[in-house]
């Protein structure tokens, strides 16, 4: 198979596709109807040959319309021992799911709720204790097949959360609790288990943490994670869904605001917000 990829970006300008180095504007203008298709890759590169060559792709949106975005937790270990870690009970029920049949799967939020990339991301006013969750994060269709993937910035606070698991709406769901994109990448192909990805944290100019993980630390298939949100839930535009993080920040770290989140994945490119 000729492992080839494209990338989708939406933009204030329309639909745009990357091929290579070049930028074409597509004649399609339904950003939900075109993306929502099994064969997206094929119809990507179908569409690129009627399509105009531009320059830049201009004001770059977040990719979730009128998608839901929903994520998945736990699915690192490193992910089950930060959230002990902040637990004040010992976090028993994190070392539960993470062995669990069931993953832990939740609504994020939807598109008013979700910053485009270079736009502020936020942390609450009532939590003391914030970090960025950066995470590979699926396109699934309405039929539930994985169709592309792209960045996503998972902000969470770990004060609420840490104080009862039953608070994990609150802690995960508020204005600028996310942040999606740049693009998605498109391809004929599943994307490779040794994909990296990083996290930079930059507080006037110093960068102030890192952190990286490959996909085959997780202990979840994509598949599997899509086919649980999907179980009793209908998408009729498709999904976004977070795949969960493997890079946890020490306890004694939390974001401030004016900080800078950077999470690069190979292949897809950077996701850039400052924190608000």
């Amino acid at each position: 198979m000729d492992h080839t990829s494209l990338k989708l970006y939406r933009t204030e300008r329309g639909i745009v596709a990357q091929e290579n180095q070049t930028y074409y504007l597509l004649e399609e203008t339904d950003w939900d109807k075109f993306i929502n298709d099994d064969e997206l890759y094929e119809k990507t590169r179908n569409s690129i040959k009627n399509a105009l060559p531009i320059n830049e792709t201009g004001q770059i949106l977040s990719p979730v319309s009128a998608q839901e975005l929903w994520a998945c937790g736990v699915t690192y270990l490193r992910s089950k021992q930060g959230r002990q870690e902040e637990s004040k009970d010992g976090g028993d029920i994190y070392a539960r799911v993470y062995d669990a049949e069931r993953p832990e799967v939740f609504f994020k939020g939807n598109t008013h709720r979700i910053s485009a990339p270079g736009r502020p991301v936020r942390i609450r006013k009532d939590s003391g204790w914030d970090v960025p969750e950066p995470e590979l994060t699926l396109l699934a269709s309405s039929s539930g097949k994985i169709i592309g993937y792209t960045i996503g910035n998972d902000m969470s606070s770990r004060s609420i959360e840490g104080e009862n698991p039953l608070y994990l709406p609150q802690a995960k769901t508020f204005d600028g609790c996310a942040s999606v994109g740049p693009c998605i990448l498109v391809m004929n192909h599943a994307i490779s288990r040794d994909t990296e990805i990083q996290l930079s944290i930059f507080r006037d100019s110093k960068e102030v943490f890192f952190g990286s993980v490959q996909l085959n630390q997780m202990k979840r298939g994509l598949e599997e994670l899509v086919g649980y949100v999907y179980k009793e839930c209908s998408f009729p535009h498709g999904a976004f869904i977070m795949t969960g993080t493997g890079i946890v920040p020490d306890h004694d770290f939390t974001l401030n605001s004016g900080d800078l989140i950077r999470i690069s994945i190979s292949g897809i490119g950077t996701l850039e917000n400052p924190v608000a």
